[in-house]
Formats: C-alpha cells, structure tokens, sequence
C-alpha cells in the first residue's frame, strides 16, 4: 500500500483490520476534493491510538468507509502544558488556536480578564482549527480547547501542583522576571494577557500567587498572538520536548 498524503482526524477506534466510516464533510473531502477512490490510502489517526494507515474500501458522494492496515506512528502525547489566553480578533484568535496545536499544548484555555474585547467564543470551530493543525502538522494528539473561563474564577481553582508563567508585558525592555533556566520541570500554564494588558489588580494578584512565574519576552510589547508563539517556544526549549525525549508517548 502507498503512503498516505493526505491526514484525518476519526472518532473512532484503530486498530489492524478496524473499519471506519466516514461521515459526508470527511467524504466530501476525500472523494470530492482530493479525488481519492478505492485503494487510495489515508493516514488516520483520533488521539488515542497512534497513526495508522488505511485503505479506502468504500467511496461514495455521502458517505463512504476506510479499512485500517498498518500502525504507522505510536501515539506521541505533548507535554502537560496549558495555553491560557485572552479571545481577540477571530482570525487572530484562530491563529493563536492553530499555533498552539502545532507547537505542542496538552489543552487550551481561553480566559476572560478584566480588558478581555470578547465574551464568548465558539468553542466547536476554535476545536475544529485544532484538529485541523494537528492533521497538517503530522501530530497524532489533539489539544482540548476548552470554553471561556474567568481568570479569577480559573486562578481560585487553580491545580494543585501546577505551575503558571505569567507573561507580563510591563517587563518588556527592564530588568526582572523569572529566568527561565530557574524553572522546573512538571505540570505547567502560561498565561498570556488581552490586548490591553493585564488590570493592575490582576498583575498584582498574580504576582502574589506563590504558583506564578512572571516572565519577560523579549524587550518589546508583543501583540497577543505573537506573544502566544514566543512563549511557547521559549517553554519548549526550555521544559518541553523539543530536541530531546521528554515528550510522551503511548502504547
């Protein structure tokens, strides 16, 4: 069988021999828009049981069925560690959603702060855009994406044994902050704040948090989305699973 080109994210079970259904969005995307058709193979995966390649065994219009084969990646679970972020504008909101999946959180967490422009999100499509990067960027996880939160609700029920880096942007350029090589290792959240910064009432309640890490990105204020990608790339090359064996992986 050849190897497949095209990634999808199922439902269902995996396994040598597993027969997949396919509902009509995902056969109209195989047999409609990439012309896939009996033996085509495709590279499935749910989260769950690692990539596996299958066999398409039954194309039509509506609907259609895809046989597993052949186990090709185990699953491959990210570090624990948790997006925080405040909505923006939707296609930077999307964006964020996106890079956070690719660049390997375990869940993301849209919070509402006291600046926050957006009450309410779409939870389904923000999930959707997670799937979506999962399939595109080879990974066989996909990340929760919870519904808005209230900071102060989150941080009052907050983990026991979970630690936060706290992004605050009044570092930018002045000396201060927790270096990252100071930080240990385990559960984690990095919390990065609405496009009007944090209130002084909640930068001053965090850095109270005995779980809270403050942190400087650089010596420029960051936008929203890039402060996201910044962020994460500095916690996975300083705690993460990039370059070694750290991340997970499972049966």
């Amino acid at each position: 069988m050849d190897t497949a080109k095209v990634r999808l994210y199922v439902e269902h079970p995996l396994g040598a021999g597993q027969t997949v259904p396919l509902e009509r969005d995902q056969a109209h995307y195989l047999f409609g828009v990439m012309r896939m058709g009996d033996g085509d193979a495709v590279a499935l995966f749910n989260g769950r049981d690692g990539e596996w390649q299958a066999q398409v065994t039954q194309a039509g219009k509506r609907g259609g069925e895809l046989t597993c084969r052949t186990r090709s990646k185990p699953l491959q679970m990210p570090p624990d560690l948790w997006l925080l972020f405040a909505p923006i504008k939707k296609a930077r909101t999307d964006f964020i959603v996106e890079k956070a999946a690719e660049m390997g959180a375990a869940r993301i967490v849209p919070v509402q702060t006291d600046f926050t422009n957006s009450e309410r999100i779409r939870q389904d499509r923000l999930q959707a855009h997670a799937v979506e990067a999962a399939e595109q960027c080879g990974g066989t996880y996909v990340p929760e994406v919870a519904d808005l939160h209230k900071l102060d609700r989150l941080l009052a029920d907050w983990p026991e044994g979970r630690q936060l880096m706290f992004c605050d942007e009044v570092l930018a350029g002045e000396p201060g902050g927790a270096p990252l090589s100071t930080l240990t290792p385990g559960p984690w959240a990095i919390l990065i704040g609405p496009e009007g910064g944090f209130s002084e009432a909640e930068r001053s309640r965090l850095r109270a948090l005995p779980f809270a890490h403050r942190v400087a990105l650089g010596p420029r204020i960051l936008r929203a989305d890039t402060a996201a990608v910044a962020a994460l790339t500095l916690w996975q090359q300083a705690l993460g699973d990039w370059g070694d064996d750290r991340g997970g992986e499972g049966a």
